[in-house]
């Protein structure tokens, strides 16, 4: 979406579509999605559960089960090096992609207590992906790197600690190594699902102080997806706000906060409790999420936007990407010109 000539992506996705094919019709998970991820910068990723946000995460590193899930279009572009490599083209048996996982692109995921082997220590599994990418000459050399990652990742004591088992962990600390995990190769992208979901809020603080801390360090791209409005905020340079597959906003985070423009983004914004002020009724999205097996013509948040415009909204046309104010973009017919 940027054209900033001083920017240089490190991922690019045009017009992706993730589908599910059920015995009960077809859900259009991602439909259509554009985003660019930039060296050294975050790109948040928002809406409520149900969106398309983790299956977006998962259909970079080609996870998505098939079947009955399938990137039906699309390209998903890897820059690094001097090349560019379609992710959408590679097949899970293919080394390219064996390479990109985890060496390219590390992942946190939601939860870590899932993504470790609970039979192996914490070191253990560290060691076995430096040794499994090449990125060591020997167990011992290994060794070191992975307690210097669980030091940069503040885990104290990383020196014993390596030899823990994940449910000897917290949740903190257990989150703190899936990110030890995530960086061990020197990935120049790291996809973030929700990482401080489980978290409280002191720890959460500190896992994002802690990414953050590691970004400008590494200079990597961050891609954090996240229903924390809060931590988007704080966070990201860029939002994509999506909703049941689409994007309907796309932005600076500081336009989009200062500026929602979709009703949707709107409606999200006034969810939010105000600290400051006068005491205030939360003001909900009316309506329901419509089934996604069954989406409505036109815009998918027509059935519950107060702005609709009968004819227009609900037209089987496909809804304008419009660029409202700079790199600020919204998909939605209020501000079609004329």
């Amino acid at each position: 979406m940027s054209n900033n000539s001083e920017l240089e992506p490190v991922l690019e996705i045009k017009n992706l579509k993730t589908h599910f094919f059920l015995d009960t019709g077809t859900i259009k998970a991602v439909d259509g999605l554009n985003l660019t991820i930039n060296k050294g910068k975050t790109l948040g990723i928002i809406g409520e559960s149900g969106c398309g946000k983790s299956v977006t995460a998962h259909s970079i590193l080609k996870l998505i089960q098939s079947p009955p899930g399938k990137i039906i279009s699309g390209k998903i572009m890897l820059y690094e090096n001097d090349t560019v490599t379609d992710i959408s083209e590679l097949k899970n048996t293919d080394k390219k992609l064996r390479d990109i996982r985890g060496n390219s692109i590390g992942m946190i995921f939601q939860e870590p207590m899932t993504s470790f082997g609970p039979l192996h220590t914490i070191g253990n599994q560290i060691i076995e992906s430096i040794l499994i990418h090449k990125k060591s000459n020997s167990e011992n050399d290994a060794k070191n790197k992975a307690i210097n990652l669980l030091k940069l990742a503040g885990i104290p004591n990383p020196e014993k600690r390596i030899d823990s088992y994940p449910h000897e962990f917290s949740g903190g600390m257990r989150q703190r190594a899936m990110i030890a995990m995530a960086l061990a190769c020197g990935p120049s992208l790291l996809i973030a699902d929700e990482p401080t979901t489980s978290l409280d809020v002191t720890i959460e603080a500190q896992i994002l102080e802690l990414l953050k801390s590691i970004q400008k360090k590494t200079g990597m791209a961050i891609l954090l997806i996240s229903h924390n409005l809060a931590v988007v905020s704080e966070m990201a340079d860029e939002i994509s706000v999506m909703y049941l597959g689409k994007q309907v906003e796309y932005g600076q985070t500081e336009s989009i906060f200062e500026n929602p423009l979709h009703p949707y983004t709107k409606g999200l914004w006034n969810s939010i409790p105000k600290i400051e002020g006068p005491i205030e009724r939360l003001v909900p999205i009316s309506g329901i999420v419509p089934s996604p097996r069954d989406l409505p013509l036109g815009c998918v948040f027509s059935t519950r936007c107060s702005e609709f415009m009968e004819g227009r909204c609900n037209s089987p046309k496909p809804v304008p990407s419009i660029e409202v104010e700079s790199e600020h973009y919204v998909n939605c017919y209020l501000y079609e010109r004329k």
